[in-house]
């Protein structure tokens, strides 16, 4: 039953002898419906939120944290957060997300919010505790499966355009369809995304990446027309040119395909935008040839030099996780080549090599960006990958070469011929390192060093324990 967690009584208590009204709002009354777990715990109070919250702390012994610009205040205790707020009405200037705000009652607190679904309320007081108040009927809307606005659509989009990226998410994380007025709505309003910060898009486009089919929440961005303002590369991947009977498929519903096939199989933020961005240069490499129709030539190369500046733009993080991303893009094609061709032996260390750790999260984009129609060339692209697979452990096994370091270094070459750092000692080591990825000589250290000797003396080199 709803509010069975014993803190929700102590809060009627507190609410009914300070003779105000209270009562939880949003996500988490619509999560319950929803048998969804949540965390997500506000409380509206029809007077000082501040005022009950710290009252709740001195009960519980409890942490508060007040935020008195915002008028809220949070309690944390037992594992729970509970954020408290006085019920306000709220209005916008043209040219801002920051409302000006004033005490309001509870149904303006609940107009103000940005769909129906998220506008319930329960009673925290005690004649009426866990009593529904739902004015705009959020209810009806949960059980129609439905996204919409309380108010007029316009309104509420132009007072806080982040509202329409929330639309997108919610849809795409609950399965819903978003309402068609508040739909045609979103598409009036869509410039106005321009004055929201990138960082609030950024979170809510990773909400649409991680959700359950990303493909919906990228379908309606490109439909309500605000991809092409937040992600132009990607809304350039649309559309399919023909030149007589050669035309080439439609590269963002193919990037769609390959995303939801990732999402089927992984939760991984990372992987998951490797798999919106594996092909993204395909519009700035096409070209058509005659003979073969067209072609995408060194799209993986061109893709995985956009990232950096995709991820700065989209204000993600320039770390380890583009790193990781962007090293995808750039070897998505290679089990793909290897599988298509003979597997050699020197291919697949190469590639083990390349991708270090992360090959297997590179096979799983891989086998995720085969999305042929035709069910004989998926299955002999997915036996062919499990070939490449088990040729993959095979050679971990016996020749240890993911994230290898050829065993001579720069250090041992210089020590051992008494050289400074040049250009020769960077030669040396570059045909020992593919020596060993072709299967030349072994990966251990005596072969290399022997190796290196030979190369060594071919350029004239003497070993300091020999100068005379």
């Amino acid at each position: 039953m709803p509010l069975s967690d014993p803190i929700f009584r102590r809060i009627q208590r507190i609410a009914d002898r300070r003779g105000v009204r209270a009562f939880v709002v949003g996500g988490y009354v619509r999560d319950y419906y929803l048998r969804r777990p949540s965390t997500d715990i506000d409380v509206v109070v029809v007077g000082s939120g501040i005022e009950i919250a710290e009252a709740l702390g001195a009960e519980l012994h409890a942490r508060v944290s007040v935020f008195k610009t915002f008028g809220t205040a949070m309690v944390r205790a037992k594992g729970i957060e509970i954020e408290f707020v006085g019920a306000r009405k709220e209005s916008y200037t043209r040219d801002s997300r920051k409302p000006h705000v004033e005490a309001g009652t509870l149904e303006d607190d609940q107009r103000r919010r940005d769909f129906t679904i998220n506008a319930m309320a329960w009673s925290l007081n005690g004649a009426t505790f866990g009593e529904l108040v739902d004015p705009f009927g959020g209810m009806d809307d949960l059980e129609a499966c439905t996204i919409r606005t309380p108010c007029d659509p316009d309104v509420t989009f132009s007072d806080d355009p982040l509202r329409m990226m929330r639309a997108v998410r919610f849809a795409a994380q609950l399965g819903f369809d978003i309402e068609p007025e508040t739909f045609d709505a979103i598409r009036r309003n869509r410039e106005r995304i321009r004055i929201v910060s990138r960082e609030r898009i950024a979170a809510e486009l990773n909400k649409i990446v991680l959700s359950p089919v990303p493909s919906m929440g990228f379908e309606l961005l490109e439909l309500t027309g605000l991809l092409e303002l937040i992600f132009p590369e990607m809304h350039r991947l649309k559309g399919v040119d023909r030149v007589g009977k050669h035309a080439h498929k439609d590269n963002f519903i193919h990037t769609l395909k390959v995303l939801d096939n990732v999402a089927r199989r992984s939760d991984d933020l990372w992987l998951r935008w490797a798999a919106v961005l594996h092909d993204i240069a395909k519009p700035l490499t096409k070209a058509y040839d005659p003979k073969v129709g067209w072609t995408f030539h060194g799209h993986e190369v061109l893709g995985s030099k956009m990232v950096p500046e995709i991820f700065r733009r989209l204000k993600l993080p320039l770390n380890e996780h583009m790193k990781f991303v962007q090293k995808m893009v750039f070897l998505h094609l290679r089990p793909i080549i290897l599988s298509e061709d003979l597997v050699t032996d020197s291919a697949v260390r190469r590639l083990l090599f390349e991708a270090g750790d992360d090959v297997e999260r590179l096979m799983t984009l891989c086998e995720a960006d085969i999305t042929s129609g035709i069910d004989a060339k998926v299955k002999r692209y997915m036996a062919n990958f499990e070939l490449v697979r088990r040729k993959m452990r095979d050679l971990e096994e016996r020749d240890r070469i993911r994230n290898f370091q050829p065993p001579v270094t720069g250090e041992t070459i210089m020590r051992t011929y008494g050289l400074p750092p040049c250009r020769v000692i960077g030669e040396i080591k570059e045909i020992i390192k593919n020596a060993i990825l072709d299967g030349e000589i072994p990966n251990d250290y005596d072969a290399a060093f022997a190796l290196m000797e030979r190369l060594a003396a071919e350029r004239g080199l003497v070993r300091e324990d020999r100068a005379e």
